[in-house]
């Protein structure tokens, strides 16, 4: 925090008081500056100072199309500083309720497919190799690491058989769009302004019309009524304009899900076990409850839903 003071002092900010804001999954932490009646936000990514070029840059390209994301006052590449327009405090999580959450997830609808707008140029694709190499977390930090538990080489092979058919689903899809990758109730603000502000989009890749769609309304930190939730990814299918029935996309849909769930799953577990923050595990029960509710609506995954009941 030192560091983080004298930098404030050698560019003329040293008379505006700092206190946290929040901390994410990463190592980046964010500090709240506040002069009066103003506020700004100070990233600190000196921790991972790699993640910061890409934010720079998935910022411009969000921009570009009109998504609200944060201004960019002032950068210190080398150091690993920012300091951004400040959202508020109020995330979708805060006040997201049966009542609104219908509207509020129109909305957000609404910006994903701004979104895929987004110059995709140099991007890094979700290609088969990332899709395995992120469920592949489940097995290791999950079942292996977290639940300690010995699996034999027939369970090993109907994961891999599973795994295999979900990325292939996943593929199906049409693909090529910009995905955020972490598009959920906590990294989607309302401003004080009402605007919907959308952070943490610096991993962005390219991938999955549906990707970003089940990140919101599978959100692994909340739950609505499952055919409401339909509901909205048909209203996203038609507002986009894609031809294509309910059945297939729902089941596009339900793939991507779990593929994204079983990824979590792993990164949830590692979390706690190798950088400390074990306030995720609370996460862990609804995100199994996705993968189990999706892969039994699909008789080629009855294995999968088996292996995780009987764990």
């Amino acid at each position: 925090m030192n560091s983080i003071k004298q930098w404030l002092e050698s560019i003329g900010w040293g008379d505006w008081s700092m206190a946290v804001a929040s901390a994410d999954a990463s190592f980046r932490s964010y500090y709240r500056l506040t002069k009066e009646s103003e506020t700004y936000v100070l990233m600190d990514s000196s921790l991972m100072i790699e993640s910061l070029p890409p934010f720079v840059e998935m910022n411009e390209r969000l921009s570009s199309v009109d998504v609200r994301v944060p201004h960019i006052i002032v950068k210190n590449m080398k150091l690993g500083y920012l300091i951004l327009e400040d959202f508020g405090n109020t995330h979708y999580l805060d006040v997201l309720n049966t009542e609104n959450y219908q509207a509020l997830y129109k909305k957000a609808i609404d910006e994903i497919i701004k979104m895929q707008r987004s110059d995709t140029k140099g991007l890094p694709l979700y290609n088969k190799d990332f899709l395995r190499f992120e469920m592949d977390l489940m097995q290791e930090w999950y079942l292996e690491k977290y639940l300690n538990i010995t699996l034999t080489a027939e369970e090993k092979n109907t994961i891999d058989t599973i795994l295999e058919s979900i990325a292939n689903v996943a593929l199906e899809q049409p693909q090529g769009v910009f995905v955020h990758r972490d598009y959920h109730s906590r990294n989607i603000m309302l401003t004080p302004k009402g605007e919907i502000g959308i952070i943490d989009f610096q991993d962005a890749r390219v991938g999955a019309v549906t990707y970003d769609l089940v990140s919101l309304l599978k959100d692994c930190y909340i739950e609505w009524d499952k055919d409401e939730i339909v509901k909205l990814a048909l209203y996203y299918r038609d507002a986009v304009g894609l031809d294509v029935d309910n059945a297939t996309f729902i089941k596009w849909f339900d793939f991507m899900g779990l593929q994204r769930h079983i990824k979590v799953l792993g990164i949830f577990a590692r979390l706690h076990l190798r950088d400390g923050k074990s306030g995720y595990l609370k996460d862990i029960p609804l995100t199994l409850k996705y993968v189990l509710d999706a892969a039994s609506k699909y008789p080629e995954l009855s294995g999968l839903v088996s292996l995780l009941k009987s764990v």
